[in-house]
């Protein structure tokens, strides 16, 4: 099709919606003349929705319900009219009689709009080809729909359209109705999981003075009263620390985090975790918490430890692999970190095996992360724990009694993607300090993302934080692969969008 004729379609579509838009504006004129506004009605009673009759209609066969929802079809010309129903529940038939309504009732009913909102009290019966339905005796308009409904038989597919009006996707896209029913399970289960363990949920600001807790570029906002530049929270860790420091032993939060960076599939500028922390547990612990929260929750949500996430089988039975960073490059990149010490060596390794240092610090640490980060995680397909970070990119991490250049860290890759994050949590204020002091230096020499000085969290530390685990988990990635979802736009209610010009 050529441009030309793609738009001339486009404007031919576009005045056909507009001539719809004025044809039910016109009805629910008619209707406000009559006394019969629609909006005027505030309450409706609703018995049973869709699936609790078709779940129990042996024992509601041949009695009287009321249900309520939108009018997705209509069927039938004459004298009788078949319609699909479709509430939070799901869809049912409703089967309309002109000698059950009488003819003025049949007559306004035969007005409603695909996409009218409807009340209906009727039988609940089966017809002769077997198919539940409700057999109106009354039917009350109780919102009329001035927007058509996107064709029936294509559906809202647009994703860009599915996204910026995401209550027509919701409308009509029952997989996308299911993605957030998930979405809403996984939470449920995972505040479950840790409630069962004598977590405490707590709540912690998102405006904060100094932007910390992570590596991440923070949106920066302005409070008028006290006339200070604040920070949207980047990560709830110091706060959650702060906790701990104060006497809760097992604390979490579940919350919206912000980071002014890029938009990808796997990323949106604000996103939802769960991070928590353990009193006198180490990263190892997390470890465990991590499985059995997914391996748990795919069991419990989807009935089955195999997920099917873009084209491939991913087992979250227990037992998942845990690998070092040093072990895993060793493995993929064919270089052997134990048996190098010098800095500028541990680069020329690298390097020799294409691995980009442009930019970086070369330490050896830093050396290690590029290559783990360039070469390795692209492979990690099932779930796998990689764990000793190097210290330069662990700026809040405990060092390994065994080796100081290391961090007892992990990450949790499945499919290429990270999905949780955990510490054993350094609680040497001396070490925070010089840690924060880096950053800070990283940060004068432009690194907009480098963390800054927290004076306050420092002193926190001094009072003594017990020996701690803490780990974060994205849900909008885990609720991904819950649903093989390929972008985290699409377990999202509303993302972020660029506005429209």
């Amino acid at each position: 099709m050529s441009t030309e004729e793609r738009s001339v379609n486009q404007t031919e579509e576009q005045q056909n919606l507009s001539e719809q838009r004025l044809i039910r504006r016109a009805k629910l004129k008619e209707l406000q003349d009559a006394g019969q506004d629609p909006f005027h009605i505030t309450k409706y009673v609703v018995k049973h929705h869709s699936a609790d009759i078709k779940e129990n209609f042996e024992a509601l066969e041949g009695t009287e319900t009321s249900i309520a929802g939108r009018i997705m079809s209509k069927r039938g010309m004459g004298k009788a009219v078949f319609c699909d129903l479709q509430d939070v529940k799901g869809r049912i038939q409703l089967y309309v009689r002109i000698d059950e309504l009488g003819e003025e009732a049949f007559a306004k009913f035969k007005k409603l709009d695909i996409g009218d909102i409807v009340g209906v009290e009727g039988e609940v019966f089966k017809t002769k080809r077997g198919e539940i339905s409700v057999k109106a005796h009354s039917v009350t308009l109780l919102s009329k729909s001035l927007q058509p409904l996107p064709e029936k038989f294509h559906g809202l597919t647009d994703k860009e359209t599915r996204y910026r009006q995401r209550y027509v996707d919701l409308i009509m896209n029952e997989d996308v109705r299911r993605t957030f029913q998930i979405r809403t399970a996984f939470i449920k289960h995972v505040r479950k999981y840790l409630d069962d363990r004598d977590y405490l949920e707590v709540e912690t600001p998102v405006l904060n003075t100094i932007s910390g807790g992570a590596t991440a570029r923070p949106f920066i906002t302005h409070h008028n009263t006290l006339d200070i530049d604040m920070y949207m929270r980047i990560a709830t860790e110091l706060n959650l620390k702060r906790l701990t420091v104060g006497g809760f032993e097992r604390v979490y939060e579940i919350g919206r985090i912000f980071r002014n960076e890029g938009m990808d599939p796997k990323h949106n500028p604000e996103f939802t975790t769960i991070e928590l922390y353990e009193a006198y547990a180490d990263f190892h612990d997390m470890m465990d918490i991590a499985e059995g929260i997914l391996s748990t929750a795919a069991q419990e949500i989807l009935g089955s430890y195999h997920v099917n996430w873009l084209g491939v089988d991913i087992d979250l039975t227990p037992g998942w692999p845990r690998l070092t960073m040093i072990d895993a490059v060793k493995q993929y990149v064919g270089v052997d970190f134990d048996a190098i010490s010098d800095d500028e060596e541990a680069c020329k390794a690298v390097e020799a095996k294409g691995i980009d240092m442009e930019g970086c610090e070369r330490t050896w640490g830093t050396a290690l992360y590029e290559a783990f980060d360039q070469r390795v995680e692209e492979k990690l397909v099932q779930p796998t724990f990689i764990t000793m970070y190097p210290v330069e990119v662990s700026p809040l991490t405990k060092r390994s009694p065994k080796d100081p250049r290391l961090t007892e860290r992990f990450e949790l890759f499945i499919n290429h993607c990270e999905f949780a994050n955990a510490f054993s949590e350094l609680n040497d204020p001396i070490d925070q300090r010089g840690r924060f002091e880096h950053e800070l230096a990283l940060r004068d020499m432009g690194n907009d993302e480098a963390g800054m000085m927290d004076e306050d969290f420092i002193n926190a530390l001094e009072y003594g934080l017990p020996p701690t685990g803490g780990m974060g988990i994205g849900i909008d990635r885990a609720v991904m692969l819950l649903t093989d979802s390929d972008s985290i736009r699409d377990v999202i209610l509303f993302p972020t969008m660029k506005p429209l010009d």
